[in-house]
């Protein structure tokens, strides 16, 4: 052992460790604090989620997906429901209220779980008040998805022809305050890290990797952006009207992990943009539908509540238990199936905070999905963890992994 000239070690990174994103397992081959081999090791989460689709119906399926990639719902909801709409051929007849309260939730999406991978990066390295301030940004977000959707999370409320309900009283006034608050806010985090000499030490050059690997592997948002690329769905392959908004895509020629920084940060920026567009739309549709005209696919979300919130009101039953005996049985299996979807499928992608999130819905022509797959770009871009790691130091696989920005609920579904 004297003699040998060199010493390696395997060391085991995860998948419970205080320095990496998620649930996610490394597995690093050390040579002294030199890493020389960097493996992923991923399933930790694994939930079932795209099989669980096969058994419900398609409505029902959104309130599995917003649960994949947990710090952009949204975008997973949008993903499932654009393709379900292409197979319905109703893509062309949502309501505009309804794709501008789409783009709208998305993009104050977006700014939140930016939020997120900024705050853990900068805890995983040390820099806690970027964490703490991070977070709470993130909850005046949260705040804001919990009085449109009445959830924080896992909000099932971009559906199949529009979205679950109409905006509250008051929201757009709520959104138009925190605009007004977080370009204050964001200003704090350029001033706290652009210019860091030591927040700069430790990202700039680290987990380095060129357009032409980025292409060879895959990899969108962010990381792909950082190369000076300017690849952004909402501008390349518009969806929801996004042509018909004002904003820029942003790029960086640093292709590393303090390139991805900076481009999260500005990002934040035109998405507040585009939300203070989508309000200034919103304010000019007040009563406009925000579902299809056809009641078979927009039962569910136009379901009168009773006032316990747990059912449907007396009114509600009185009106189709009243009406006849034939809407009585379409209504019981409307209910009990859901609406049939034509055969065929269909292949929806949107531009995700971590890059091209799509999914490809499968329909047999009945009244749930024969198969659902999602390219969810965590796990896509995960693959990229041996090539930014390997030859740096043991501390830099911590900063690679976070400018990656890995969600391990969208890489194991």
């Amino acid at each position: 052992m004297r003699e040998a000239k060199d010493e390696r070690i395997v060391v085991n990174m995860g998948p419970q460790h205080p320095s990496t994103h998620g649930v996610l397992r490394l597995i690093l081959e050390l040579e002294g604090e030199t890493v020389t081999e960097a493996r992923a090791g991923i399933g930790y989460l694994h939930t079932g989620i795209e099989k669980n689709l096969e058994y419900r119906s398609w409505t029902q399926g959104t309130t599995f997906v917003t649960r994949m990639d947990y710090l952009s719902p949204l975008f997973n909801e949008a993903a499932y429901v654009f393709g379900v709409e292409k197979l319905l051929g109703i893509a062309d007849e949502v309501p505009e209220k309804a794709q501008v309260m789409r783009v709208m939730l998305m993009e104050l999406n977006r700014i939140s779980s930016h939020l997120v991978a900024i705050a853990t990066g900068g805890m995983e390295i040390g820099a806690l008040t970027v964490m703490t301030i991070g977070f709470r940004e993130r909850e005046l977000v949260l705040d804001l998805f919990e009085l449109i959707t009445g959830l924080r999370m896992n909000h099932a409320f971009i559906r199949p022809g529009g979205v679950a309900q109409d905006l509250p009283d008051g929201a757009l006034e709520e959104i138009d305050g925190f605009i007004t608050l977080m370009r204050k806010r964001l200003k704090e985090y350029a001033d706290l890290c652009n210019a860091n000499p030591v927040f700069k030490g430790r990202l700039e050059g680290v987990g380095h990797l060129d357009l032409e690997g980025c292409l060879a592997l895959g990899l969108t948002g962010p990381i792909l952006r950082a190369t000076g690329y300017p690849w952004d769905l909402r501008k390349t392959q518009p969806y929801s009207g996004y042509e018909d908004y004002d904003f820029d895509v942003i790029t960086w020629d640093t292709a590393d992990a303090y390139g991805r920084f900076r481009i999260r940060l500005a990002e934040m920026w035109e998405s507040l943009r585009v939300v203070e567009q989508a309000a200034t739309r919103l304010a000019g549709l007040a009563g406009a539908p925000v579902m299809v005209a056809d009641k078979k696919i927009a039962w569910p979300a136009q379901l009168a509540i009773g006032s316990d919130g747990m059912g449907n009101s007396l009114d509600h039953i009185r009106h189709i238990m009243g009406e006849s005996m034939e809407a009585l049985i379409h209504h019981f299996k409307l209910v009990t199936e859901g609406f049939r979807v034509p055969p065929g499928q269909a292949y929806a992608a949107v531009e995700s905070p971590r890059g091209e999130l799509g999914a490809h819905v499968v329909s047999d022509g009945g009244t749930r999905p024969y198969r659902v797959h999602f390219r969810d770009p965590s796990f896509t871009n995960l693959q990229a963890t041996s090539v930014m790691s390997e030859g740096g130091m043991v501390a830099d696989v911590i900063v690679a992994i976070a400018s990656i920005d890995p969600v391990m609920g969208g890489v194991d579904r």
